[in-house]
């Protein structure tokens, strides 16, 4: 994490469960657009959000914990192709629950069940 992120950003990591790496993987390399690589510490088995310089997650195996449709709300960054990234939820096995609306100044999000049942809220300055 960069110096700028970590005295600007209140979040600066996420774990979000699953319980199908594989299709969780695919799901969040699709919808976001980004590289989800494969990891493991100490012998368990994770895949981390390609993050560079900036704030990042991971998806970790908790098959106890994953599909809570209740619980905080991640934002996700799609920022100028919110629409497709939508539409890549739906074809990955997510499901839309608020479709792409404005948010004020802020932009616009749609809310999304993930692969795996999470709530995650998909933002884009833009709606494009």
């Amino acid at each position: 994490m960069s110096d700028l992120n970590s005295a600007h950003n209140r979040v600066v990591w996420c774990d979000i469960p699953v319980a199908d790496l594989a299709r969780a993987t695919a799901f969040y390399r699709a919808v976001l657009g980004i590289e989800v690589h494969a990891a493991d510490f100490d012998g368990t088995a994770f895949a981390v959000l390609a993050h560079d310089q900036g704030n990042g997650g991971c998806l970790i195996p908790h098959p106890g914990y994953a599909g809570c449709a209740d619980g905080p709300l991640v934002y996700m960054n799609v920022d100028r192709r919110i629409r497709d990234a939508v539409a890549q939820a739906v074809a990955h096995g997510g499901q839309v629950l608020a479709d792409v609306h404005p948010i004020g100044p802020h932009g616009c999000r749609a809310l999304v069940l993930d692969s795996e049942g999470n709530r995650i809220a998909l933002h884009s300055t833009v709606d494009a």
